[in-house]
């Protein structure tokens, strides 16, 4: 029941991901289901309708069940239960659970953001999560120090990558209904030299990821060329989209065309562009 709700969280929120993860191979699939679902839960405290001392209380209660799962061995939460199985097998480090939840706290105070600041909050809400999937994909057993280091950099700049596409296809949502702005760089409303400097930033942390996909297990390795392509495709999508489309429309990548992206992937492991 544990790995099939968890399972239910990344089927209902993301059909790249989704995808990207039917391609892994047991236990890293349910693993990363797990994992996601935790990630997913978190995110949707903070972004909840909620006034924001409620939400920072739920978010902490959270953060002190998450970062502590690993000392039971049952939870009546199926989906921390699923979770707490992954953290040990894999060797999760805390330090990563703990910069993961002080970005979420960011996003409850509202606070405005300035350039340094988004970079600590996409380190926490997107870096470790790449890192943490690293320690699933090779099962809690770190690699030699030399390919390690190879896989967090690609790691850390696939997660970036993933939230800064996510960010600006996001933005009408962030700026209008959330009030808040990851760009402090770029001026507001968006300007087409705004958007093709955070395009140009997007590229350059996708050339820099998949430098290291290849360093992965096999089939690890396919799944995630699968989830980068297909971000991939949205960066194209948006680099179209006139700025003040995207300041009122979220875009998205067709089902036929993420079929077409997927198949493709699957056969070659490569990337597409």
């Amino acid at each position: 029941m544990a790995r099939r709700a968890a399972s239910e969280v990344i089927g209902s929120y993301s059909t790249s991901f989704g995808a990207a993860t039917r391609l892994l191979p047991e236990p890293q699939r349910t693993d990363i289901r797990n994992l996601y679902a935790v990630v997913r839960i978190a995110d949707e405290i903070v972004d909840g309708a909620t006034p924001s001392p409620e939400r920072a209380a739920a978010l902490k209660d959270y953060e002190q069940r998450v970062r502590s799962a690993t000392a039971t061995t049952f939870h009546t939460d199926p989906i921390l239960h699923a979770f707490a199985d992954t953290a040990r097998r894999c060797n999760f480090d805390d330090a990563h659970l703990a910069a993961f939840f002080t970005s979420m706290r960011h996003d409850v105070t509202g606070e405005a953001h300035t350039e340094e600041s988004v970079e600590r909050y996409i380190y926490g809400s997107a870096e470790v999560i790449g890192l943490l999937c690293v320690d699933v994909f090779f099962g809690g057993r770190r690699p030699p120090q030399a390919e390690y280091s190879k896989l967090q950099e690609g790691a850390r700049a696939l997660g970036a990558a993933f939230q800064k596409v996510n960010f600006l296809r996001d933005y009408a949502d962030d700026t209008n209904r959330l009030a808040r702005n990851y760009f402090p760089q770029a001026s507001y409303p968006l300007t087409k030299a705004g958007r093709d400097a955070i395009i140009a930033d997007i590229r350059h942390d996708f050339d820099a990821a998949w430098s290291a996909i290849p360093a992965l297990p096999k089939r690890c390795g396919v799944a995630v060329a699968v989830a980068a392509n297909l971000f991939e495709a949205l960066t194209d999508l948006l680099a179209d989209t006139p700025p003040e489309a995207i300041l009122t429309q979220r875009v998205r990548v067709s089902a036929p065309r993420k079929a077409a992206i997927i198949a493709r992937t699957a056969a070659t492991g490569r990337r597409l562009q």
